[in-house]
């Protein structure tokens, strides 16, 4: 019951899975994964498929995990979801760009050139 109401499925456990929506499954995934009680949360690319607004409720139950003690390595590409989080590695092609303070890490020239393109294109 605990892990349904952290990630916002307690309304709906009575429903069938097939029944949700991308929100609401993804919801379900996590749920299933805190189930088992883990030190350690991998996450790969949750926010995809989902509404901005879908996206900010998803980063509150993220939030949320990681304050009952839960470490989390979060793989996204949506930066916008990467707010409030310890430390950012950026990768290129495998490759380690910068690991560091989220703010450090946006600002980087080699990852705006990397990310956003370089400045001379």
């Amino acid at each position: 019951d605990e892990i349904l109401e952290l990630t916002g499925l307690a309304p709906l456990k009575l429903k069938f899975a097939r029944s949700l929506t991308l929100l609401d499954r993804k919801r379900l995934e996590t749920a299933r994964a805190l189930a088992t009680e883990p030190h350690l949360l991998l996450l790969d690319e949750i926010a995809g498929g989902l509404t901005e607004a879908e996206a900010r409720q998803v980063l509150e139950i993220i939030r949320a995990i990681n304050e009952k003690g839960v470490s989390i390595i979060w793989i996204e590409h949506l930066m916008a979801m990467m707010e409030g989080v310890d430390r950012i590695l950026a990768l290129d092609q495998g490759r380690n760009l910068i690991c560091g303070d989220p703010g450090d890490v946006m600002s980087s020239k080699e990852v705006v050139a990397c990310y956003m393109g370089a400045e001379d294109n």
